[in-house]
């Protein structure tokens, strides 16, 4: 089983889109752990308030910041492997069920992120771009399905809109780094790189597509150069950067994204 996690911090909106698009998506008995991280939006508690049946909500006394309550909800998931949702996505048909294929694919995968139009290495149409938001979300996971079979192109790290944590990773691993990290930015990376040093690896989900909205202010993967995560990412893993740029560089996707691209205008005539 497969528990979905989703910090939530003010945005109601957002977090409103996100909540909707998990309903049409998911059976009504599967698992999701919605943290509000002590938002001072006062729409975000009746959100809370009005969770559909069985979903687990937790509201933190104090504002924690992102990685903690993302450790939380992984801690609350048990046994289950996680997905961790930004509140600022939309997730499609079937896209829970292309990640958990991917997922059984290779049991050596510790995480797994869909292709998106707002996520760096796995944006489609442009590639590290952060492409608007989509006018139809349903018809790019459609060309994401239907242009062809599944690649699972390995990549350096997952990206942290919308992203598989395999429980057994976890287990070994630990869960993100708190201390190091702060209130958010590289935990994600930092996981990553823990995580194919204990020999795991990373794999983009080209079967499955979430909206993301994001905030294009940041650097690459989340990570402002020169800022302080970037700094504490690069003397735990001095290589980092030049797995990304040889990933950026060598862009397996290419084809696949073009496939893609070709099947959704095609969709739209």
């Amino acid at each position: 089983m497969t528990t979905i996690v989703v910090p939530v911090f003010n945005a109601a909106e957002h977090v409103r889109r996100c909540l909707e698009s998990l309903q049409a998506t998911l059976g009504a008995d599967h698992p999701v752990v919605v943290i509000d991280d002590a938002s001072t939006d006062s729409a975000i508690g009746e959100i809370m308030r009005t969770l559909p049946d069985g979903w687990a909500g937790v509201v933190n006394d104090n504002n924690l910041g992102f990685v903690a309550s993302a450790n939380l909800g992984m801690a609350l998931a048990q046994r289950d492997d996680v997905v961790l949702l930004n509140s600022d996505t939309r997730v499609t048909e079937g896209w829970l069920t292309a990640i958990e294929a991917c997922a059984a694919d290779d049991p050596s995968v510790a995480s797994i992120t869909p292709l998106t139009n707002n996520g760096e290495i796995a944006s489609i149409p442009e590639f590290c771009t952060a492409n608007p938001w989509p006018d139809d979300p349903e018809r790019w996971a459609r060309a994401c399905r239907e242009s062809g079979p599944a690649e699972y192109p390995e990549v350096p790290t997952a990206v942290g809109f919308c992203m598989y944590l395999r429980r057994a990773c976890l287990d070994e691993i630990g869960a993100f780094d708190e201390q190091a990290f702060g209130k958010g930015y590289g935990e994600e990376n930092d996981w990553c790189m823990r995580a194919i040093d204990a020999g795991w690896r990373h794999v983009l989900c080209d079967h499955a597509y979430v909206a993301h909205h994001g905030n294009a202010s940041f650097g690459p993967l989340g990570l402002a150069a020169g800022g302080a995560a970037m700094d504490t990412l690069l003397q735990r893993h001095p290589d980092y950067l030049e797995r990304v740029q040889a990933f950026i560089a060598a862009d397996p996707m290419a084809e696949r994204r073009r496939n893609i691209v070709n099947c959704y205008r095609g969709l739209s005539e």
